[in-house]
Parts: structure tokens; C-alpha cells; sequence
């Protein structure tokens, strides 16, 4: 079953965030995911929940979503993301 990965994502220095988002792409697909949303425009339906940022990745399974998020080749961009934005990141099984 595929794995999503969501995170919302409140850029706290652009300048830092956009090298980020330059990087992320080939370790994304090295590791077979693709972007599904990636900060688009994010309209709340319910709850009041308004994230700034919001992306989504599909993984072919929740099991290669932990390992792009823990590879090396994603290590350096993820410092980048952790100085430059503050994050909420999880991974959720989908259906088949």
C-alpha cells in the first residue's frame, strides 16, 4: 500500500527554503515518491486548521517514506528545512 507524507510547513527564512526546495526533488524520486501537493493554495473546510504550507509526497509504501525521510542523500536538505522553517511532518498508510 502507498505512503503518504504530510507536512505543513510555516518558512521562517525564505532565502534558506528555497535552496532547500531546489534539492529536495531528486531525492524524492530516487527514492520512488512523487509530489502530490506542494504549497498550493490551502483552503480549510473544517476546524479552523490553516497551515501556511502544506505538501504532500505518495511513497510506494510507508516503509520507502522512512527511508527517503532517513537516507543520506536527504540528511543535508532536511538540516536545511529544520533551520529555515518550522515543520510537522507524518507518514500514513493508504489503501489499496
Amino acid at each position: 500500500m502507498p505512503g503518504y507524507v504530510i507536512a505543513e510547513v510555516d518558512v521562517t527564512d525564505p532565502t534558506v527554503f528555497e535552496e532547500y526546495r531546489k534539492q529536495v526533488p531528486g531525492t524524492v524520486q530516487k527514492h520512488g515518491g512523487k509530489f502530490l501537493a506542494r504549497g498550493g493554495t490551502v483552503h480549510s473546510l473544517e476546524g479552523g486548521w490553516q497551515p501556511k504550507r502544506l505538501v504532500i509526497l505518495e511513497f510506494p509504501s510507508v516503509e520507502q517514506a522512512r527511508r527517503w525521510h532517513d537516507s543520506e542523500e536527504y540528511r543535508g536538505p532536511k538540516a536545511m528545512r529544520m533551520k529555515s522553517a518550522k515543520t510537522r511532518v507524518i507518514v500514513v498508510e493508504g489503501v489499496s
